[in-house]
Order: structure tokens, then sequence, then C-alpha cells
């Protein structure tokens, strides 16, 4: 049902009690007022009748039927006289007012009481009778009901029609509304409702404006936030690709490096300890020969060291335990001051991506341990769980700098980013007493 028909049936309701009961107290009144009239005028009427009748008792009643044609009517009441035969010898003349009208007897019988004839016998055998005859009250409370009825009834529709009108005028805007929800549901954001009449339909008008803007405003946000989502998702794929190309790109250079280039300085400083040893060790060409052999040598220890971090070619051989154990060991024979421990419980299949992923983060920590903490215990853990791999290296050294995480940590920064590529997680915190944690969880699904 329609708020404007809902309002109009109240309304229409309301007048329509309001009429029934305003009818019911004219009813009422009109009710009391015929009979107090009628009671007041039977004791009148009775007891100077009586005075009258006890003074013109006579046997041929002629003074008293002069009295009575004198007397005429008395208000609400019939006068009739009766001989001894009970012919009717007299009768109280109509009342004139409003003759020829009657109410209705529906009306009549619920305002007239029922009243008792009084009847006066005189000497000579005549009756004098005396009935009440409220018609003509009862006809002015008719008429007067009849006037309320109409008056009401003008008043009923006057009230509701300009209700319908008032009501619908209050409730024009509403269709503009919901014409404007249905755009707004339907994905039209940029639609605005016109100003509206009315207090409350103008306030509801500039709150759907406002939200039809947050929601456009909202709109565009994810929107853009999509877009940036998808344009990171590219480059983290780009970057997962230029990664696994570096990694190969490592891998080649370290083989080349280990196959070609140890080959070939090798054999320089073979030839060197050749020629060395076909001169006089006080001759220039023997210590240019021994110089060359050094260098050769030192050339050699560094490009070993550089594989390892190109690219850990044992991790193809010996898998992730040994190589670990073999880094661990390496560095703890290059600083014996500092005491290296390790501890890992691997899965059996690793896969390739998180495998480098975790021999990364092994070797960033521990070379950025060495080189920055000055620590004398270096702990290295790698477990595994039902859902990830846990690494973690811990060092008792002087902790991190104020300004650690400023930009231009590119290895911390290469991890997060290998982390995030694998959906994993890395932290670094100092770890207390003194220290420094690093954590790093990879899924297990993060294979490659």
């Amino acid at each position: 049902m329609k708020l404007r028909t809902h309002v109009n049936l109240i309304v229409a309701s309301l007048s329509a009690a309001f009429v029934i009961l305003a009818a019911w107290l004219q009813f009422d009144g009109t009710r009391r007022a015929v009979r107090e009239e009628i009671a007041g005028a039977n004791v009148i009427a009775t007891q100077l009748l009586t005075r009258i009748l006890v003074t013109y008792d006579q046997p041929d009643n002629d003074a008293l039927l002069t009295f009575l044609q004198h007397l005429g009517r008395v208000r609400a009441h019939e006068i009739s006289v009766r001989n001894a035969n009970g012919q009717t010898i007299y009768a109280s003349p109509p009342s004139p007012y409003k003759a020829g009208r009657e109410a209705p007897g529906w009306y009549s019988s619920f305002i007239l009481p029922t009243t008792p004839v009084h009847i006066f016998t005189l000497a000579n055998g005549s009756e004098v009778r005396i009935e009440a005859n409220a018609t003509r009250a009862t006809l002015d409370g008719w008429d007067d009901f009849v006037h309320l009825m109409i008056v009401g009834g003008i008043a009923f529709a006057v009230l509701n029609a300009a209700v319908f009108w008032l009501v619908g005028r209050a409730v024009a805007p509403w269709p503009v509304i919901v014409d404007g929800l249905t755009r707004i549901e339907q994905g039209d954001l940029r639609h605005r409702l016109p100003e509206l009449k009315g207090h409350e339909a103008n306030m509801i008008g500039s709150t759907f404006n406002r939200m039809a803007a947050s929601l456009e405003e909202k709109q565009l946000s994810d929107r853009k936030a999509i877009e940036a989502e998808q344009r990171l998702q590219q480059r983290r794929e780009l970057d997962q690709l230029i990664e696994q190309r570096l990694d190969e790109e490592r891998r080649v250079i370290a083989r080349e490096l280990h196959d070609e280039f140890a080959q070939s300085v090798t054999a320089i400083r073979s030839f060197a300890v050749v020629i060395a040893n076909q001169h006089p060790p006080e001759s220039r060409t023997a210590e240019v020969a021994r110089l060359i052999s050094t260098e050769a040598a030192q050339l050699y220890d560094a490009m070993h060291g550089l594989i390892p971090r190109l690219a850990p070619l044992n991790l193809d051989t010996l898998g992730l335990a040994e190589t670990l154990e073999g880094f661990i060991r390496q560095w703890q024979g290059r600083h014996p001051s500092i005491q290296f421990s390790l501890h890992h419980e691997l899965p059996t299949e690793l896969g390739t991506s998180a495998t480098l992923a975790v021999y990364r983060i092994v070797q960033e920590a521990v070379i950025n341990a060495v080189r920055h903490a000055r620590p004398t215990q270096v702990d290295v853990s790698v477990v595994h769980s039902d859902s990830h791999v846990r690494v973690r290296v811990a060092d008792n050294g002087i902790g991190l700098p104020e300004d650690w995480s400023r930009p231009g940590h590119f290895g911390l920064r290469g991890l997060q980013e290998r982390m995030a590529m694998l959906g994993g997680t890395l932290t670094l915190n100092n770890h207390p007493p003194h220290g420094v944690e690093l954590t790093a969880e990879i899924p297990l699904g993060a294979h490659g």
C-alpha cells in the first residue's frame, strides 16, 4: 500500500470516528433533552390541570370544555376529554410548529421514552386524558442531526481531499528519489538528484547526492587500486622472470669461471712456476715469474670466493643441506674467531625457487653479520613444518644501526622482493639482549 493511500485511510478513519462520535453525542443530547422536557411538562401539566379540573368539575362539562378550548395546546402534551360513553368530546389542537413533518420512525423510537397516560375521572363519569407528545422536539433533534450529517459530510470530504492533496505534494519527490536509487543500483553513480521541495526531501536529496559522490569516488579508488594491483602483479611476474634470467646468467658465468677461467688461471700459475724454476732464483726473470704465480694464486682464490656469490653450483650436485654445511665450513675457516652453528631439518622436495631462496637468505644474513655486526656467535637454523620452511639467522653482534631501514640496502630489498614473489615473509629485528635476528618463512608450495 502506498504511503499516500495509507495516510488518507488513517485520516478518513479518524474523521469518520469523529463524525460518528458527534452523531452519538447529538443523539444522546436530544434524547436527554426530550426526556427532561417531557418529565418537566408532565409535572407542570398534571399539577396545573388537577387544580383546574377541580375548579371546573361540573355535571355538564361545558365550563371545562370552554376552558380547554381557550387553553389550546399545553407544550408537548395531548389533552382529550371523553364522556361517560367513551366518546371523545374534546381533543387538543395539533401543533402548528413544523406541521406536516415527522421524524423517521427509527429515530423517534430511539429518542422518545415510554411515558404513562394520566387519566382524571370527573364527577359525571367523564375522563380527562393527558398524554405526552414530544414529536416536535424529536423533529427538531432530527433536523439538527441531518444538519450535523451534512456539515460533517462536507467537512469529511473537504478534509480528506485536502489531506490527499497535501500528502500528494509531500510525497511528490519520492518517485524522484526512488528513481535515483534505482539508477545507483544499476551502476549509474554519476546520477544526482535535483533540488527537491520540502525540508525533509531536500535533506534526503542532499544526503543522496553526497552518498552518490562518495560511491563514485570509492568506485574510482577501487578501480585504481585494481589497476595498481594488476600492474604490481605484472611487475612481480616481470621481476620473477628477470630474477630467473639473472640466476641463469649467474650460473652460466659461474660455470664459465669455474670451468674455463679457473683452468686458464691455473695454467698461467703453472707456466710461471716452470719459468721461475728454469732461472736462477736471484734473476729478474725468476722474480717476475714468482710475482705472476702469486698474483695468479690470489686471482684464483678471489675467483673461487666470487663463484658462490654468483651461483651456488653445489646445489645442483650436493643439494641444499650439504651446500649449507659447506658454506658454513667455508666461513668458519675464514673467520676462526667466530663460532658458527647450523641446524637444518629439510623436506625431501623443496623446489628450485624455494631452495635458492633459502640459500640466498642464509648467505646474505651471514655475510652481513660478519661484515657489519662484529659477532662472536652466528646461529643458522633451517626447519620445515607442514606448510612452510622457516629460516632463522641470529648473531650476538652490535645490533642494527639506526638508519638500517633507509633506502640503499639492496641486499635486504632483493631478499624481500624474492619473498614477496614466493608468497613468504621476511623480518629483521634486534635480538635481545644484543645482536640481530633475521627470520623468513617460505610456503612449501613455492616451487619452481
